[in-house]
């Protein structure tokens, strides 16, 4: 079985290896490949999920995402609780585990044929994804972990529109825009946030001249339960780093267009 976890446990961090540890204890079969996140980072995961989840691949695939700033509630945790945990399962056979932060879930909430909520032992640990959740992800790939109940789609907040969703390690931000926004060859004023800048509509990233920053239909996107096609717009700097351009901008920034 193919096992992502996107989790902004710092890269070669001991909570990772730890929660490696406890996988391996319960999925001992598992093939576990890591994309970190920012800390706290819910967007990013979110879109990191809906990708890794919705794209081709094995079908006994798991999906397990822990970003969870415990920011749904600003008063004291008793026993170290945090945000629920979902469980997902969608028409390509693949499940996605994870707790319920921020965007963790947006990308999702329309594509799952089955959305809901686990029950969660009480351990009292801070470290939930260590040493409360690995127990529970057997039975729920089995169908037999208990349930607090079904999830509405409409609990979960919708993705961020023309917004940045993701820094690459190229420094390429991938967006939340889907159509073009002028017509392919035009040249506009690209603003993100704060920092503005030109660049060229294009329909391919590096279908620019060198130096040359493009907006352009970039390498995410996926087939949606209705089977239409998504493909996520990129701000690309041809021979460069994007990101360094324009002041590493953070995921959720509001990204204009203005010809």
């Amino acid at each position: 079985m193919l096992m992502h976890v996107v989790a902004d446990y710092g890269p070669g961090d001991l909570a990772f290896a730890e929660v490696r540890q406890q996988l391996a204890r319960y999925l001992p079969g598992a093939d576990v490949v890591y994309t970190p996140m920012r800390p706290f980072d819910t967007l990013g995961a979110g879109f990191c999920v809906a990708q890794l989840a919705l794209t081709p691949g094995p079908p006994d695939r798991l999906i397990y995402c822990n970003v969870a700033p415990r920011a749904d509630s600003d008063a004291p945790r008793p026993d170290n609780e945090g945000e629920r945990l979902l469980a997902a399962r969608l028409p390509n056979g693949t499940h996605v585990v994870g707790v319920d932060a921020g965007y963790v879930f947006s990308f999702l909430r329309n594509e799952a044929e089955t959305l809901t909520e686990i029950v969660i032992p009480p351990t009292g640990s801070q470290f939930r994804s260590r040493d409360a959740f690995p127990p529970l992800l057997p039975d729920v790939l089995n169908g037999d972990a208990e349930q607090v109940g079904t999830v509405d789609a409409a609990d979960i907040p919708a993705p961020p529109e023309r917004a940045l969703v993701y820094v690459d390690g190229y420094g390429n931000l991938k967006t939340s825009w889907s159509e073009p926004p002028a017509p392919i060859g035009s040249v506009v004023t690209l603003r993100v946030g704060g920092v503005g800048a030109e660049a060229m509509i294009s329909d391919g990233t590096f279908d620019v001249p060198a130096r040359t920053l493009s907006f352009a239909p970039g390498s995410s996107g996926w087939t949606r339960k209705d089977g239409t096609e998504v493909r996520w717009y990129e701000v690309l700097l041809r021979g460069g780093n994007a990101a360094e351009m324009l002041d590493h901008p953070e995921p959720g920034t509001r990204i204009s267009v203005r010809a």
